[in-house]
């Protein structure tokens, strides 16, 4: 591994540039740039409360790759596995545009991407001695028939090794369609060991999708997931284990900007998991760092650091001197 210690979380996909306009694009709102990406939102989450995070992907030889990189070491994200495309792809790049009320549209132009390019020898290098957490989403699989195979081969690595498998359903409508979806991500579950989905994607990961959700779950957990966590956005969520269900409360704060929100959730998780904490313990960590991202713009840019992590303890109105 690079750096001075193992790692504790490997993640696998896609950082693209991001563009964010401050008003509609198509009369020419100013934007402001940055990076983003679900797997490297949960490096950098992880990164600030302490954790030893590595990102591993493609980005193009180009100035967005130099800034998606300079990034990720800023954040303290090893990138010693990261690869430059050597073929000419591009960086990829999103574009955010806020509309009505808090109804935001994200357009993808990735097609052709470096980040589609990933391959299972980019991966498999990074599963080495002393690292606990494989964190995958199912955005990867969706970007290419090899950066699907790149994360099975690195699923199945990992559970060779005995490192646990973190996988985040995160479906996106605008990759692929939920029949797609599903025929590439069922497979993918049966080798996740913790399995993340928000209530409506459930059915993507279900064996069967017409099972009423505690069913669901239930046969998830039978069929040998260790623990299957369900988001409910404003509402809390759930973590079910063989000892059953323990459900949480979202954090009651003013909601600013939802992006971010789900990856913020998982890096609490996570990060939970690596401390050795219980179910409660992970989600109330979980649901914590998914209120900080809320609360600012960005992706990830309002991920809190562990010493902030007490802030939403302290009484409405503390002024800390």
């Amino acid at each position: 591994m690079t750096g001075l210690a193992p790692l504790d979380v490997v993640t696998v996909g896609e950082t693209m540039a991001a563009l964010r306009a401050t008003g509609p694009v198509r009369l020419g709102a100013p934007m402001q740039l940055s990076v983003a990406g679900a797997e490297a939102n949960v490096a950098i989450g992880l990164a600030r409360l302490g954790h030893r995070a590595g990102w591993v992907g493609r980005v193009g030889d180009d100035e967005f790759g130099a800034l998606v990189l300079r990034t990720l070491r800023a954040e303290q994200v090893d990138v010693g596995h990261a690869r430059l495309d050597a073929d000419g792809r591009p960086t990829g790049l999103l574009a955010r545009e806020d509309r009505i009320a808090d109804l935001v549209s994200v357009s993808y132009y990735r097609a052709g991407s470096a980040g589609s390019a990933l391959r299972a020898a980019d991966v498999l290098p990074a599963l080495g001695h002393g690292v606990r957490i494989l964190h995958l989403t199912g955005i990867t699989p969706a970007l290419s028939a090899g950066a699907a195979e790149a994360v099975h081969a690195a699923a199945a690595r990992a559970g060779e090794l005995g490192i646990t498998v973190c996988l985040d359903v995160n479906y996106r409508a605008r990759l692929w369609s939920p029949a797609e979806a599903r025929t590439v991500l069922l497979p993918l579950a049966r080798t996740a060991d913790v399995l993340v989905a928000s209530a409506d994607e459930l059915h993507l990961v279900a064996e069967d999708p017409d099972l009423p959700e505690p069913d669901a779950v239930a046969a998830l957990i039978a069929q040998g997931r260790s623990e299957v966590v369900i988001t409910r956005g404003g509402e809390g969520a759930s973590a079910t284990t063989a000892h059953g269900t323990v459900s949480t409360l979202a954090r009651k704060v003013p909601v600013i900007d939802v992006v971010g929100a789900g990856d913020a959730f998982v890096a609490g998780y996570l990060s939970g998991l690596l401390d050795g904490l219980d179910v409660a313990g992970r989600l109330h960590r979980a649901v914590t760092t998914g209120a900080f991202a809320v609360t600012t713009r960005g992706d990830w840019e309002g991920l809190p650091t562990r010493r902030d992590l007490a802030l939403l303890d302290q009484p409405a109105g503390t002024t800390l001197r």
